[in-house]
């Protein structure tokens, strides 16, 4: 019975590795506790993902990457401190291996291309998450992109495209950040708060944006926003 007992232990610890490694353990970013929590009670459901941390900033992001010891972020974009695609860049350079899935507010026609260009390997609306999201974690976890058809048509389109038809390409990652606030009611004082910046220097960008679109007021800037769909739908 000796060797039986020992094969079957074998096969039973060979399962239970095979379980761990299965595991997807999730680091949480978004600086509302009470959608951290909602996630969490979404994601207690699937069997294999485990939730080891939040962040509710930026720089807590940049701690849990250098920690390690996880093989996914489920990150917002707008957080304070480090944020948007910046952070996204931030992240991929410090963890090559880390796997990347945002969840956020803006609409994908505001930074999907621009996030998935900088190392993210997914995108997902807060809006249109629903029962989309533990999928778009286990697939984005296998390391295989996760996007919708309309962003893969925006990737697609993009390479195509002549860049000075989409004026906003020539805009700096933070200089398009600045603008989708600003263009969605944020104030400039605010936009400052978020970013962590100093009020001058928001105001610095605001200049040189509407200076790279060829623009004089910001009502102009606001008009193209909603030509180009970077108005936020909520």
């Amino acid at each position: 019975m000796a060797p039986l007992v020992s094969r079957s232990y074998a096969v039973l610890h060979r399962a239970t590795l095979d379980i761990v490694q299965l595991m997807i353990r999730i680091v949480i970013a978004d600086d509302h506790s009470i959608v951290r929590e909602g996630l969490k009670r979404v994601l207690e459901f699937a069997d294999d993902i485990e939730i080891i941390g939040e962040a509710a900033n930026g720089y807590e992001v940049l701690e849990w990457v250098q920690r390690g010891g996880f093989e996914l972020l489920l990150t917002d974009l707008s957080m304070p401190g480090y944020s948007g695609v910046s952070l996204i860049r931030r992240v991929r350079a410090e963890a090559p291996a880390l796997a990347i899935l945002v969840l956020t507010m803006y609409g994908e026609e505001q930074y999907a291309v621009r996030v998935i260009r900088a190392g993210a390997q997914g995108y997902l609306t807060k809006d249109g998450a629903g029962e989309k999201l533990v999928g778009a974690i286990r697939k984005v976890a296998s390391g295989r992109p996760y996007v919708t058809a309309e962003v893969a048509e925006q990737l697609a389109v993009n390479m195509f495209t002549p860049f000075d038809q989409v004026q906003h390409k020539q805009l700096t990652d933070r200089e398009f950040e600045v603008l989708v606030m600003l263009v969605n009611g944020r104030s400039i004082t605010k936009v400052a708060e978020m970013l962590h910046l100093s009020v001058k220097t928001v105001s610095s960008h605001k200049t040189h944006i509407l200076q790279k679109l060829a623009m004089t007021s910001f009502s102009e800037l606001v008009q193209y926003a909603v030509t180009h769909h970077l108005i936020t739908r909520f």
